[in-house]
Protein backbone atom coordinates (compact mmCIF):
# COMPACT_ATOMS: atom_id res chain seq x y z
CA UNK A 1 0.00 0.00 0.00
CA UNK A 2 1.39 3.64 -1.37
CA UNK A 3 1.52 6.27 1.56
CA UNK A 4 0.24 9.87 0.97
CA UNK A 5 3.67 11.07 0.23
CA UNK A 6 3.63 8.41 -2.42
CA UNK A 7 0.63 9.44 -4.20
CA UNK A 8 1.65 12.98 -4.11
CA UNK A 9 5.09 11.77 -5.82
CA UNK A 10 2.74 10.26 -8.50
CA UNK A 11 0.78 12.77 -8.98
CA UNK A 12 3.55 15.30 -9.18
CA UNK A 13 5.23 13.75 -11.74
CA UNK A 14 2.32 13.04 -13.84
CA UNK A 15 1.35 17.33 -13.86
CA UNK A 16 4.73 17.94 -14.71
CA UNK A 17 4.68 16.01 -17.62
CA UNK A 18 1.03 17.40 -19.49
CA UNK A 19 2.34 18.13 -22.40
CA UNK A 20 0.19 21.32 -23.46
CA UNK A 21 0.73 21.57 -26.99
CA UNK A 22 -2.22 23.36 -28.20
CA UNK A 23 -1.70 27.04 -29.11
CA UNK A 24 -1.85 29.65 -28.41
CA UNK A 25 0.71 30.01 -26.15
CA UNK A 26 -0.48 32.94 -24.40
CA UNK A 27 -3.60 30.81 -23.20
CA UNK A 28 -2.03 27.67 -21.90
CA UNK A 29 1.50 29.09 -20.29
CA UNK A 30 -1.07 30.87 -17.52
CA UNK A 31 -2.38 26.82 -16.92
CA UNK A 32 0.80 25.48 -16.60
CA UNK A 33 2.25 28.45 -14.35
CA UNK A 34 -0.76 27.45 -11.87
CA UNK A 35 -0.31 24.02 -11.94
CA UNK A 36 3.25 24.50 -11.06
CA UNK A 37 2.31 26.32 -8.28
CA UNK A 38 2.58 23.69 -6.22
CA UNK A 39 0.25 22.47 -2.85
CA UNK A 40 -0.37 19.32 -1.26
CA UNK A 41 -2.51 17.76 -4.39
CA UNK A 42 -4.81 16.97 -1.53
CA UNK A 43 -7.99 16.15 -4.28
CA UNK A 44 -5.83 13.18 -6.42
CA UNK A 45 -4.24 12.19 -3.47
CA UNK A 46 -7.41 11.30 -1.61
CA UNK A 47 -8.71 10.00 -4.95
CA UNK A 48 -5.76 7.70 -5.98
CA UNK A 49 -6.05 6.56 -2.21
CA UNK A 50 -9.59 5.39 -2.32
CA UNK A 51 -9.11 3.79 -5.95
CA UNK A 52 -5.89 1.56 -4.23
CA UNK A 53 -7.93 0.17 -1.41
CA UNK A 54 -9.67 -1.63 -3.99
CA UNK A 55 -7.19 -1.92 -6.97
CA UNK A 56 -3.55 -1.24 -7.10
CA UNK A 57 -3.17 0.01 -10.04
CA UNK A 58 -3.38 3.75 -9.86
CA UNK A 59 -1.75 4.85 -13.16
CA UNK A 60 -4.61 3.74 -14.78
CA UNK A 61 -6.89 6.37 -13.26
CA UNK A 62 -4.06 9.10 -13.38
CA UNK A 63 -6.09 10.58 -16.36
CA UNK A 64 -9.06 11.68 -14.23
CA UNK A 65 -7.13 12.54 -11.06
CA UNK A 66 -4.94 14.98 -12.98
CA UNK A 67 -8.81 16.03 -14.00
CA UNK A 68 -9.68 16.83 -10.49
CA UNK A 69 -6.17 18.86 -9.82
CA UNK A 70 -6.86 20.56 -13.04
CA UNK A 71 -10.50 21.57 -11.75
CA UNK A 72 -9.38 22.91 -8.41
CA UNK A 73 -6.82 24.91 -9.72
CA UNK A 74 -9.19 26.56 -11.82
CA UNK A 75 -11.09 27.54 -9.23
CA UNK A 76 -8.23 28.82 -7.70
CA UNK A 77 -7.53 30.86 -10.25
CA UNK A 78 -11.01 32.55 -10.58
CA UNK A 79 -10.76 33.01 -7.10
CA UNK A 80 -7.62 35.16 -6.76
CA UNK A 81 -9.53 37.29 -9.67
CA UNK A 82 -12.49 37.75 -7.78
CA UNK A 83 -10.56 38.54 -4.41
CA UNK A 84 -8.04 40.51 -6.69
CA UNK A 85 -4.76 37.98 -4.19
CA UNK A 86 -1.65 39.45 -5.53
CA UNK A 87 0.04 36.05 -4.25
CA UNK A 88 -0.51 32.09 -4.53
CA UNK A 89 1.55 30.20 -2.11
CA UNK A 90 4.01 32.54 -2.28
CA UNK A 91 4.32 33.68 -6.20
CA UNK A 92 2.24 35.89 -8.07
CA UNK A 93 -1.16 35.08 -9.22
CA UNK A 94 -1.66 34.54 -12.74
CA UNK A 95 -3.72 37.38 -13.33
CA UNK A 96 -0.74 39.96 -12.01
CA UNK A 97 1.94 37.73 -13.99
CA UNK A 98 -0.75 38.72 -17.06
CA UNK A 99 -3.57 40.45 -16.48
CA UNK A 100 -7.53 39.54 -15.45
CA UNK A 101 -8.60 38.89 -18.95
CA UNK A 102 -6.17 36.24 -19.51
CA UNK A 103 -6.41 34.76 -16.46
CA UNK A 104 -10.49 34.22 -17.26
CA UNK A 105 -10.01 32.95 -20.04
CA UNK A 106 -7.10 30.83 -19.11
CA UNK A 107 -9.17 29.42 -16.14
CA UNK A 108 -12.09 29.02 -18.61
CA UNK A 109 -9.78 26.38 -20.65
CA UNK A 110 -8.56 25.13 -17.32
CA UNK A 111 -12.49 23.58 -16.62
CA UNK A 112 -12.62 22.36 -19.97
CA UNK A 113 -9.34 20.80 -19.79
CA UNK A 114 -10.62 18.98 -16.44
CA UNK A 115 -13.93 18.02 -18.35
CA UNK A 116 -11.40 16.61 -20.84
CA UNK A 117 -9.42 14.48 -18.65
CA UNK A 118 -12.31 13.24 -16.37
CA UNK A 119 -13.79 11.75 -19.56
CA UNK A 120 -10.83 9.85 -20.35
CA UNK A 121 -12.09 6.83 -17.55
CA UNK A 122 -13.08 3.85 -19.61
CA UNK A 123 -16.59 4.07 -21.03
CA UNK A 124 -18.34 1.83 -18.02
CA UNK A 125 -17.56 4.14 -15.16
CA UNK A 126 -17.93 7.71 -17.34
CA UNK A 127 -21.64 8.05 -17.04
CA UNK A 128 -20.86 7.48 -13.25
CA UNK A 129 -17.42 9.70 -13.27
CA UNK A 130 -19.28 12.56 -14.82
CA UNK A 131 -22.31 12.89 -13.44
CA UNK A 132 -20.60 13.10 -9.85
CA UNK A 133 -18.28 15.58 -11.37
CA UNK A 134 -20.58 18.04 -12.62
CA UNK A 135 -23.04 17.85 -9.61
CA UNK A 136 -19.87 18.39 -7.45
CA UNK A 137 -19.24 21.26 -9.56
CA UNK A 138 -22.15 22.77 -9.26
CA UNK A 139 -22.24 22.51 -5.85
CA UNK A 140 -19.06 24.24 -5.24
CA UNK A 141 -20.33 27.54 -7.36
CA UNK A 142 -23.11 27.47 -5.25
CA UNK A 143 -20.84 27.18 -2.24
CA UNK A 144 -18.59 30.31 -3.58
CA UNK A 145 -22.35 32.39 -4.22
CA UNK A 146 -23.20 31.93 -0.43
CA UNK A 147 -20.06 32.95 0.94
CA UNK A 148 -20.19 36.25 -1.79
CA UNK A 149 -23.24 36.69 -0.27
CA UNK A 150 -22.44 36.55 3.54
CA UNK A 151 -20.35 39.42 2.79
CA UNK A 152 -23.02 41.91 3.29
CA UNK A 153 -25.10 40.01 6.00
CA UNK A 154 -24.60 39.92 9.66
CA UNK A 155 -27.69 37.54 10.65
CA UNK A 156 -25.74 34.35 8.99
CA UNK A 157 -26.78 31.73 11.13
CA UNK A 158 -24.57 28.69 11.82
CA UNK A 159 -26.30 25.75 9.62
CA UNK A 160 -26.49 28.36 6.65
CA UNK A 161 -22.37 28.36 7.11
CA UNK A 162 -21.76 24.76 7.24
CA UNK A 163 -23.92 24.01 4.35
CA UNK A 164 -21.59 27.09 2.49
CA UNK A 165 -18.59 25.53 3.70
CA UNK A 166 -19.35 21.99 3.37
CA UNK A 167 -20.48 23.04 -0.89
CA UNK A 168 -17.44 25.44 -1.09
CA UNK A 169 -14.82 22.72 0.54
CA UNK A 170 -15.89 19.73 1.58
CA UNK A 171 -17.84 18.28 -1.36
CA UNK A 172 -14.75 18.25 -3.60
CA UNK A 173 -13.24 16.03 -1.02
CA UNK A 174 -15.60 14.40 -0.76
CA UNK A 175 -16.11 13.66 -4.29
CA UNK A 176 -12.68 12.50 -4.75
CA UNK A 177 -12.98 9.49 -2.50
CA UNK A 178 -16.19 8.87 -4.45
CA UNK A 179 -14.80 8.59 -7.52
CA UNK A 180 -11.70 6.68 -6.63
CA UNK A 181 -14.07 4.00 -5.69
CA UNK A 182 -16.28 4.17 -8.17
CA UNK A 183 -13.63 3.84 -10.84
CA UNK A 184 -12.23 0.93 -8.66
CA UNK A 185 -15.67 -1.17 -8.75
CA UNK A 186 -16.02 -0.85 -5.04
CA UNK A 187 -19.31 -1.77 -3.09
CA UNK A 188 -21.74 1.63 -3.54
CA UNK A 189 -22.22 1.36 -0.19
CA UNK A 190 -18.59 2.08 0.85
CA UNK A 191 -18.41 4.27 -2.05
CA UNK A 192 -21.05 6.33 -0.34
CA UNK A 193 -19.17 6.07 3.01
CA UNK A 194 -15.94 7.13 1.52
CA UNK A 195 -18.31 10.04 0.22
CA UNK A 196 -19.23 10.84 3.79
CA UNK A 197 -15.82 10.51 5.51
CA UNK A 198 -14.48 12.90 2.93
CA UNK A 199 -17.45 15.21 3.77
CA UNK A 200 -16.58 15.56 7.24
CA UNK A 201 -13.33 15.87 7.13
CA UNK A 202 -13.55 18.71 4.80
CA UNK A 203 -16.03 20.05 7.53
CA UNK A 204 -13.39 19.47 10.04
CA UNK A 205 -10.50 21.27 7.90
CA UNK A 206 -12.72 24.08 7.25
CA UNK A 207 -13.51 24.72 10.88
CA UNK A 208 -9.76 24.48 11.78
CA UNK A 209 -8.92 26.99 9.55
CA UNK A 210 -11.52 29.01 10.80
CA UNK A 211 -9.78 28.47 14.16
CA UNK A 212 -5.90 28.51 13.45
CA UNK A 213 -6.76 32.01 11.49
CA UNK A 214 -7.21 33.14 15.17
CA UNK A 215 -5.40 31.02 17.62
CA UNK A 216 -2.94 29.16 15.39
CA UNK A 217 0.73 29.91 15.34
CA UNK A 218 1.18 31.77 11.75
CA UNK A 219 4.80 29.78 11.22
CA UNK A 220 2.44 26.76 11.79
CA UNK A 221 -0.34 28.01 9.65
CA UNK A 222 1.30 29.51 6.83
CA UNK A 223 -0.44 32.46 6.65
CA UNK A 224 -0.96 35.89 9.02
CA UNK A 225 -2.98 35.28 11.80
CA UNK A 226 -6.41 37.50 11.95
CA UNK A 227 -7.11 37.99 8.10
CA UNK A 228 -10.40 36.85 8.84
CA UNK A 229 -10.99 39.84 11.91
CA UNK A 230 -9.69 42.32 9.69
CA UNK A 231 -11.90 41.52 7.00
CA UNK A 232 -15.06 41.11 8.93
CA UNK A 233 -14.83 37.05 7.37
CA UNK A 234 -18.40 35.14 8.41
CA UNK A 235 -16.81 32.43 9.76
CA UNK A 236 -17.23 30.14 12.38
CA UNK A 237 -16.15 32.15 14.97
CA UNK A 238 -17.63 35.07 14.13
CA UNK A 239 -21.30 33.61 13.46
CA UNK A 240 -21.43 32.07 17.48
CA UNK A 241 -19.55 35.34 19.13
CA UNK A 242 -22.46 37.26 17.73
CA UNK A 243 -24.75 34.47 18.52
CA UNK A 244 -23.66 34.06 22.10
CA UNK A 245 -22.66 37.82 23.03
CA UNK A 246 -24.55 39.75 25.77
CA UNK A 247 -25.86 42.78 24.56
CA UNK A 248 -22.34 44.56 26.08
CA UNK A 249 -19.83 41.76 24.00
CA UNK A 250 -22.04 42.58 20.97
CA UNK A 251 -22.04 45.92 20.65
CA UNK A 252 -18.27 46.09 21.30
CA UNK A 253 -18.07 43.28 18.57
CA UNK A 254 -20.09 45.19 15.99
CA UNK A 255 -18.15 48.20 16.67
CA UNK A 256 -14.61 46.58 16.39
CA UNK A 257 -16.07 44.95 12.98
CA UNK A 258 -16.87 48.19 11.63
CA UNK A 259 -13.68 50.08 12.78
CA UNK A 260 -11.36 51.24 9.89
CA UNK A 261 -7.72 50.70 10.88
CA UNK A 262 -4.00 51.12 9.69
CA UNK A 263 -1.40 49.27 8.52
CA UNK A 264 0.70 47.30 10.81
CA UNK A 265 1.93 44.47 8.78
CA UNK A 266 -1.67 43.33 8.02
CA UNK A 267 -3.89 45.92 7.68
CA UNK A 268 -5.14 47.79 4.71
CA UNK A 269 -2.73 50.72 4.19
CA UNK A 270 -4.16 54.14 3.49
CA UNK A 271 -7.27 53.71 6.12
CA UNK A 272 -7.97 56.62 8.84
CA UNK A 273 -8.73 55.71 12.18
CA UNK A 274 -5.32 56.91 14.35
CA UNK A 275 -4.76 54.87 17.26
CA UNK A 276 -6.06 51.50 15.88
CA UNK A 277 -3.89 49.36 14.38
CA UNK A 278 -4.28 46.06 12.70
CA UNK A 279 -3.04 44.32 15.86
CA UNK A 280 -5.05 46.46 17.64
CA UNK A 281 -8.19 45.03 15.98
CA UNK A 282 -7.36 41.69 16.54
CA UNK A 283 -6.57 41.27 19.77
CA UNK A 284 -9.89 42.80 21.27
CA UNK A 285 -12.14 40.59 18.84
CA UNK A 286 -9.56 37.88 19.95
CA UNK A 287 -10.36 38.80 23.58
CA UNK A 288 -14.34 39.16 22.67
CA UNK A 289 -13.86 35.85 21.42
CA UNK A 290 -12.04 34.59 24.42
CA UNK A 291 -15.44 36.31 26.63
CA UNK A 292 -17.81 34.83 24.75
CA UNK A 293 -16.22 31.26 24.68
CA UNK A 294 -16.26 30.67 20.72
CA UNK A 295 -12.98 28.98 20.80
CA UNK A 296 -14.11 25.79 22.93
CA UNK A 297 -17.22 25.26 20.68
CA UNK A 298 -15.17 25.71 17.81
CA UNK A 299 -12.66 22.91 19.01
CA UNK A 300 -15.97 20.35 19.88
CA UNK A 301 -17.83 20.62 16.80
CA UNK A 302 -13.98 19.95 14.87
CA UNK A 303 -13.88 16.88 17.30
CA UNK A 304 -17.51 16.16 15.89
CA UNK A 305 -16.75 16.37 12.59
CA UNK A 306 -13.62 14.28 12.85
CA UNK A 307 -15.49 11.24 15.36
CA UNK A 308 -18.14 11.32 12.20
CA UNK A 309 -15.74 11.07 9.50
CA UNK A 310 -13.78 7.91 11.43
CA UNK A 311 -16.92 6.50 11.89
CA UNK A 312 -17.62 5.89 8.14
CA UNK A 313 -14.17 5.01 7.35
CA UNK A 314 -14.46 2.28 10.13
CA UNK A 315 -17.71 1.07 8.70
CA UNK A 316 -15.87 -0.05 5.19
CA UNK A 317 -15.50 -3.91 5.72
CA UNK A 318 -12.00 -4.08 4.80
CA UNK A 319 -8.83 -4.95 7.18
CA UNK A 320 -7.83 -1.83 9.05
CA UNK A 321 -4.28 -2.18 7.18
CA UNK A 322 -5.15 -1.40 4.23
CA UNK A 323 -7.35 1.64 5.25
CA UNK A 324 -4.35 3.02 7.54
CA UNK A 325 -2.68 4.83 5.36
CA UNK A 326 -6.09 6.41 4.25
CA UNK A 327 -6.34 6.93 7.72
CA UNK A 328 -3.05 8.80 8.51
CA UNK A 329 -3.24 11.00 5.78
CA UNK A 330 -6.59 12.59 7.33
CA UNK A 331 -5.05 12.58 10.38
CA UNK A 332 -2.18 14.64 9.11
CA UNK A 333 -4.85 16.85 7.43
CA UNK A 334 -6.56 17.85 10.66
CA UNK A 335 -3.23 17.58 12.35
CA UNK A 336 -2.07 20.91 12.72
CA UNK A 337 -1.19 21.98 16.44
CA UNK A 338 -2.35 25.19 17.53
Amino acid sequence: MKNAQDMLAIVNEALAALPFERKPQGLYEPVKYELSLGGKRIRPVLMLMAYELYREDVSSILPAALGLETYHNYTLLHDDVMDKADLRRGKPTVHKVWNENTAILSGDSMLVLAYQMMSRVDDKHLRPVLDLFTETALEIGEGQQYDLEFETRMDVREEEYIEMIRLKTSVLLACALKLGAILADAPAADADLLYRFGENIGLAFQLQDDLLDVYGDAKTFGKKIGGDILEGKKTFMLINALRLADDAQRTALERWLATPVEADGIGAAGCAAPGHRASDKIAAVTDLYNQIGVRQLAEQRINDYFEAAFVCLDAIALPNERKQPLRDFALSLIGRKL
